[in-house]
């Protein structure tokens, strides 16, 4: 990796806007049917004939947890935004006949074989599915903690079809790097809410463990997303389907070392979800990519932290 920075002030300056944010162009959600019957739903922001970002979120969590203000900020930073939800979240395709029991999450967690659903790599086919719908060969790409095993995948299968990649508190899938805190299982394997009011107020109390110390974001706002995420489709199975996916994928950390286009990682120094180990790990396994390590951040996405996630981006890109 070319260096780390640690900054005291991870709220650094905009990049120069092209565009006001406020003049940023939205579209509507839309939904790419790809040729493996998967139907993603999705929705952009900015000029498309600006530089193509693709971003992908973690798991369980639909497009709309990339935060709308976020989105208009990189777009006035000079890209063409795309995010979207993942198969098994929001509005894009339920897999309704995989299923997937506690039982085989538990032995796959301590190494044993069951039945995948599907994998990473078929998660990453989709998102180059949705490129291909929307007639772009080569992308910048961006995700944050599955999203960024994602991104990392896409970047290792088909490198000529990434411009750049930001991976954002993610890890490489080695079992000894990126592991979550213990206080954490027990939230990670509650049964799904069965009304909204129980959905909302467990998503407050599990927001506390996860979220930036250093950058508190007002348990309203958190309840605001979380009845936006019921009201647009929770998918509760999904989420266990997205489960099984990570803990059975492969440690990439000598693929990626074969990655040649810019990385950029950022992890917080907090961050329960994911240890800043993978970040390291990450960072460490690709020639020349820069790592960023947050103070004060958790495994969230705070209003506080939106330039430094910009600027990151960007970063990345510019080098491209």
């Amino acid at each position: 990796m070319t260096g780390t920075s640690e900054s005291a002030n991870p709220d650094c300056a905009s990049p120069e806007s092209r565009t006001p944010v406020a003049d940023v162009a939205v579209s509507e959600e839309q939904v790419a049917s790809l040729p493996s019957g998967i139907d993603i739903c999705y929705q952009t922001f900015g000029d498309p004939d600006d530089r193509p970002l693709l971003l992908v979120m973690g798991l369980g969590g639909p497009m709309t947890w990339w935060p709308p203000e976020l989105c208009r900020r990189l777009a006035a930073a000079g890209f063409h935004v795309i995010r979207y939800d993942n198969r098994d979240t929001g509005r894009s395709t339920r897999l309704s006949h995989l299923r997937v029991r506690r039982t085989d999450l538990v032995k796959a967690f301590l190494g044993g074989s069951v039945p995948v659903p599907y994998s990473l790599r078929d998660m990453a086919d989709d998102a180059f599915g949705l490129l291909d719908h929307l007639g772009i060969d080569a992308a910048h790409l961006a995700g944050v903690s599955m999203g960024g095993m994602i991104v990392q995948t896409m970047a290792i299968d088909h490198p000529e079809r990434v411009l750049s990649m930001t991976s954002i508190m993610s890890t490489t899938g080695s079992r000894t790097k990126g592991f979550q805190h213990p206080v954490l299982l027990p939230g990670l394997l509650r049964r799904g809410a069965r009304t909204k009011e129980q959905y909302v107020e467990g998503t407050v109390v599990f927001q506390k463990l996860i979220a930036s110390p250093a950058y508190p974001t007002p348990d309203d706002k958190v309840r605001a997303r979380a009845e936006e995420t019921w009201e647009r489709g929770l998918n509760f199975p999904g989420v266990m389907r997205h489960m099984i996916a990570v803990v059975t994928q492969p440690d990439r950390t000598p693929a990626l070392s074969s990655l040649r286009m810019p990385v950029t990682v950022v992890h917080g120094t907090k961050d329960k979800m994911v240890h800043v180990s993978g970040g390291r790990a990450t960072a460490k396994a690709v020639p020349g990519a820069e790592l960023r390590l947050v103070p004060g951040m958790g495994h969230d996405i705070p209003e506080g932290l939106f330039d430094t996630f910009v600027d990151a981006i960007s970063s990345s890109a510019a080098r491209a």
